[in-house]
């Protein structure tokens, strides 16, 4: 499942993986900054697999790629296809 960023609400859990940098320059109102690497590394750290995610990055590439290998752990995690893309 994908969605739009214009389709994101406040009250969702929206995970930035993005590097620091570019999360401090501009970034979705209310989502969070987990560098994809330190998301893929640290998942059950960060997640719960009773809440849904969205992640986004840059273009939708390596959200989607990070989208795929959550949800075969078992987590509910939705791409923001195309991304943030500034």
């Amino acid at each position: 499942m994908e969605v739009q960023l214009n389709d994101l609400k406040p009250e969702y859990n929206i995970i930035d993986i993005r590097d620091r940098y570019s999360y401090d320059i501009d970034h979705v109102y209310n989502s969070i900054n987990i560098p994809m690497y330190e998301l893929l590394n640290n998942y059950q750290y960060y997640l719960n697999k009773n809440d849904t995610y969205y992640i986004y990055c840059k273009s939708g590439i390596r959200s989607k790629k990070t989208c795929n290998i959550l949800n075969m752990f078992g987590y509910n995690v939705i791409n923001v296809k195309d991304g943030f893309g500034k």
